[in-house]
């Protein structure tokens, strides 16, 4: 099944919780989540099939939209400390094997400008000092705007009590044997008091895990990170030429060897999804920054742990704009578009979080594309800054 068709069949998935709180009231339909299922169990006439985007459920806005960055000023800080110097060059920016899905298609040649990027993933350290500074609330951390939320659900649907629109995000929990694969709620939670902070739930701190990717953030909140550290997050062309580590047309950051192969590349599920995780690698979820090999370039955890956000809006036919030309330094369409929700704008995310795995949606190939609404936060999305070139330097 095609990962369009199974979008399809899976976009008016309700959450469980809210569901039974308001009585089947309305359906409220959250965030992109990005993971994959195991080949082998009692429900194997409902897998999807392989390389398919496994849960991507749809999340409608529920913010008003206003730049609540507004108020950010740069910290100040001009140095390049955590980073590495990425020259630029020309590549074959798109998907290299049977793997790719058609928004990764056609290939085609890229030039990119020289540019600084995080050897790894913003962390929670880096992060708490942000929000220490300035004071910002993160996405999961906000009251839905029901008079946004509204504008998606049915005519007529009773507006649910205060006390259910509470600050919340999704949070992965392992069941405990083979569940129907359609039925995502049964290891998707909706917490409340679930953020950055608490990743697991209000129950759950970040203290000990300070060199964990942040997460629970928003391409909101991570734009405001950015813009007071002096940043910007890649483009979806830089974040792939980076992830290729100098490699000319592989499939990985570490090059063709298959992910299951010798040592541990990247942290993703291994085992029999939902309920087993053989821990291979050594983590059932997040794990710390640089926990794996670096790829040519230096650059830690760009396959696999967390989904980065990049710059660009997704546009599920943009590529075919540079068939059989060559493009210089791309910012990405100038406006969303995906066909299997086309009312939602979308942003692109990148390299798979430690829910991916080959069998389903291989998130961690360097030309794999997700795509979720720039207000969508959850447990396995973060991401990593790049910087500009002053213009002494050469490109």
């Amino acid at each position: 099944m095609q990962a369009e068709k199974y979008d399809q069949r899976i976009k008016l998935i309700g959450l469980h919780a809210m569901i039974v709180d308001l009585r089947q009231y309305y359906l409220i339909f959250f965030q992109c989540l990005f993971l994959f299922s195991c080949a082998e169990n009692k429900f194997d006439n409902v897998q999807p099939a392989k390389d398919s985007i496994h849960s991507c459920l749809k999340f409608p806005v529920r913010f008003s939209g206003n730049d609540t960055t507004t108020y950010i000023n740069f910290n100040g800080d001009t140095s390049i400390s955590g980073m590495i110097f990425i020259q630029g060059g020309e590549f074959n920016m798109g998907g290299d094997n049977e793997q790719a899905e058609s928004d990764e298609l056609p290939k085609h040649i890229v030039i990119v400008s020289s540019f600084y990027i995080d050897v790894t993933e913003v962390t929670n350290i880096q992060f708490q000092q942000f929000i220490n500074a300035t004071g910002y609330i993160t996405t999961a951390e906000r009251k839905p705007d029901w008079e946004q939320l509204k504008k998606e659900l049915p005519p007529g649907t009773p507006t649910p009590p205060d006390s259910l629109l509470t600050p919340s995000s999704l949070v992965f929990k392992p069941t405990q044997g083979p569940v129907d694969l359609n039925n995502y709620n049964q290891w998707w939670t909706w917490k409340k008091g679930a953020n950055w902070r608490h990743p697991e739930g209000p129950e759950s701190s970040i203290f000990g895990k300070e060199n964990h990717p942040v997460v629970h953030v928003s391409w909101e909140d991570a734009m405001a990170y950015c813009k007071w550290a002096g940043k910007r997050l890649p483009t979806e062309a830089e974040w792939e030429y980076a992830a290729r580590g100098g490699l000319l047309a592989s499939v990985y950051p570490w090059g063709n060897e298959a992910l299951d192969c010798n040592t541990p590349k990247a942290n993703t599920w291994e085992g029999k999804f939902p309920y087993h995780n053989s821990l291979r690698d050594g983590f059932l979820k997040i794990a710390p920054v640089a926990s794996f090999s670096p790829n040519g370039y230096g650059l830690h955890d760009m396959a696999g742990n967390v989904w980065e956000w990049c710059s660009d809006w997704y546009d599920y036919s943009y590529y075919e704009s540079f068939k059989g030309v060559q493009v210089i330094n791309p910012k990405g369409p100038l406006d969303s578009y995906d066909p299997q929700e086309p009312f939602t704008k979308k942003r692109v995310l990148r390299g798979g979080s430690f829910l991916c795995n080959d069998t389903y949606c291989s998130g961690y190939r360097v030309s794999r594309r997700m795509k979720t609404s720039p207000d969508t936060g959850m447990e396995h999305i973060g991401f990593r800054c790049v910087k500009d070139i002053k213009r002494s330097k050469p490109v």
